[in-house]
């Protein structure tokens, strides 16, 4: 198959990339705007308006600062891309009035707390993570315990899911309302995240090995599926998971691969597991503006939106290009890279159709949300096709036939402007 064709920059005047997962208003927004205080947004632009036009529109704003709150531990981290392409995306479109401050892993808020934060403006825009709290967003998780158990491939299944889950979510009523009651507003209401692997100090492929395998799990649609499949679930934070697979706390971490690779994890757990025709649960994430955000000038909160397309780009260039390193250094540990057996797939499978059929009942997010996911992976995948993104091989040698020079702007912005313009701020 031919690679996915490079598609440049040059069609997107005054981008850099994208990247985002948390941001957060260092000069807060009631006076980040100077001359425009909040509830006097001033005039903003067009979707798609020359760089001349949105010059003139942010020519008499002061100049303002965001914090953008993202999972990366550092500027090395391979998940940097999720919040640097994003900076120099927006910093470039206001012309360098409106700053965007990276803010490294939960540094200003923890995940526990980030929502609240967002809301009283101690951060303004970030990465969240609405799995990890349930009871507070049950339409949220009723949504991501559909997003796993599908085929999955190496670069077109991350594309594909994460669009679909943006543009269904942004259909889903029950959804955003749960982001309203709060007081935040969605850029991304169901960010797919990256597929999910397990990293084991053993190696893991069989069902048998996991029965009675300590497994650490981060939702609750994978605590279940690990029971499912005979291993014990434990809940600790992805922070302690070196540690616990270094003491031999637990056996296995199931995680994307961004993490294991600023995490370190090979070095104490070499053993690398993946599906293909079916997924492990994912844990889903959001990105998410706060009351700073809503208090900046109109034409500065545009700038934003319409910057998802850099933080698409850099979300899957962090998401699909962690992968060549994740394979290299797991293949330099000694360690093996497995495909999951027959046997143990069809068992991760069962449990997502199962878990599927509870969502469908419960009503949380409409009775026909199956049907409306299956549409759109048909007409996303079509337009994947159409904008010429090919994979060229497998998961195992993944490293070998990636093209990091793909440019994932193209599709997000079919999606900005096909599902997101009826929430441009205006």
């Amino acid at each position: 198959m031919k690679r996915a064709r490079r598609i440049t920059a040059s069609r997107i005047s005054g981008i850099a990339a994208l990247a985002a997962l948390s941001l957060t208003v260092t000069a807060c927004a009631g006076t980040a705007g100077g001359k425009t205080a909040a509830g006097e947004a001033g005039d903003g632009y067009e979707y798609g308006a020359s760089e001349e036009q949105i010059a003139a529109a942010v020519e008499d704003l002061d100049p303002a600062t965001i914090s953008f709150q993202i999972p990366a531990t550092s500027p090395d981290s391979p998940q940097a891309p999720l919040g640097t392409h994003f900076k120099e995306a927006v910093e470039e479109r206001s012309g360098g009035k409106l700053t965007v401050d990276l803010a490294w892993n939960q540094s200003i808020a923890g995940y526990d707390e980030l929502h609240d934060a967002l809301a009283d403006g101690r951060v303004d825009m970030a990465f969240t993570l609405p799995s990890y709290d349930p009871a507070r967003f049950p339409a949220f998780n009723a949504f991501n315990d559909l997003l796993g158990g599908d085929p999955s491939s190496p670069m077109l299944g991350e594309v594909l899911v994460n669009i679909v889950a943006a543009d269904v979510a942004w259909n889903t009523p029950e959804i955003l309302a749960e982001y309203e009651d709060i007081g935040v507003t969605p850029l991304v209401p169901v960010m797919a995240s990256g597929n999910y692997y397990s990293v084991c100090t053993d190696p893991a492929p069989e069902l048998d090995d996991w029965q009675g395998l300590q497994v650490r799990v981060g939702s609750p649609a994978a605590n279940d599926m690990v029971d499912h499949v005979g291993g014990t679930p434990v809940s600790i934070a992805g922070v302690e998971a070196y540690e616990a697979l270094q003491r031999g706390t637990i056996d296995c971490t199931l995680a994307v691969l961004s993490d294991v690779v600023q995490g370190g994890f090979f070095e104490v757990a070499p053993n690398l597991g993946y599906p293909t025709e079916t997924s492990f649960p994912r844990v889903s994430g959001a990105i998410l503006t706060g009351s700073g955000v809503d208090a900046l000038p109109l034409a500065y909160q545009q700038i934003i939106f319409d910057s998802f397309d850099a933080y698409f780009h850099g979300g899957m260039e962090s998401t699909v290009g962690s992968k060549v390193d994740a394979i290299a250094l797991a293949n330099e540990s000694g360690g093996d890279i497995d495909e999951a057996s027959a046997e143990l797939q069809d068992e991760i499978r069962a449990f997502a159709e199962d878990r599927r059929e509870e969502v469908v009942e419960s009503g949380v997010i409409g009775d026909d949300i199956v049907d409306r996911l299956e549409d759109s992976r048909a007409t996303w995948t079509a337009k994947l096709d159409e904008l010429g993104y090919e994979e060229d091989g497998d998961f195992a040698d993944f490293d070998e036939w990636y093209d990091d020079s793909i440019d994932y702007r193209p599709i997000a912005e079919a999606l900005l402007e096909e599902t997101m313009m009826e929430h441009r701020p205006s």
